[in-house]
């Protein structure tokens, strides 16, 4: 770990321009969501970092649907003080499992979570471009 500050926090409107450069949502979902307390900010040395969105499968169960830390701060260290920060903000509001996913031929993310304490607990085949599946983790809070 570096000699940098890490910080994490819900997201803010002010955080719109920064999450926008590396998402899939529109700019009126990253608002909503943000609303919704579903965007959490990662901060370094007060800089925008890094963040992670969460969605709620059948409306209850919460999903990590983006994962995203600006590349100088990658492989420091930074995604735990996140994913920490959003477990800790689940478990607060009554969760005590957390989801996530990667594609089947995506190496690095999937030894991610592994490391982070996730468990494999099911493939879905061919739902994304060129019929890639998608492998699921689940994780205890």
């Amino acid at each position: 770990m570096c000699d940098m500050k890490a910080a994490v926090r819900l997201g803010v409107p002010d955080d719109l321009a920064f999450i926008m450069r590396k998402c899939h949502f529109t700019e009126e979902e990253v608002l909503r969501k943000i609303g919704e307390n579903e965007i959490f900010l990662l901060t370094v040395d007060g800089q925008p970092a890094g963040y992670l969105s969460i969605e709620y499968l059948w409306s209850s169960i919460p999903f990590i649907d983006m994962l995203w830390i600006s590349e100088p701060y990658q492989k420091k260290g930074y995604s735990r003080d996140l994913l920490n920060f959003v477990e800790d903000y689940l478990r607060e509001i009554g969760h005590e499992t957390l989801y996530s996913s990667s594609q089947v031929d995506e190496a690095e993310p999937q030894a991610w979570h592994r490391h982070m304490g996730f468990k494999d607990c099911g493939v879905i085949n061919g739902i994304n471009e060129g019929g890639i599946g998608e492998i699921f983790f689940r994780k205890p809070l």
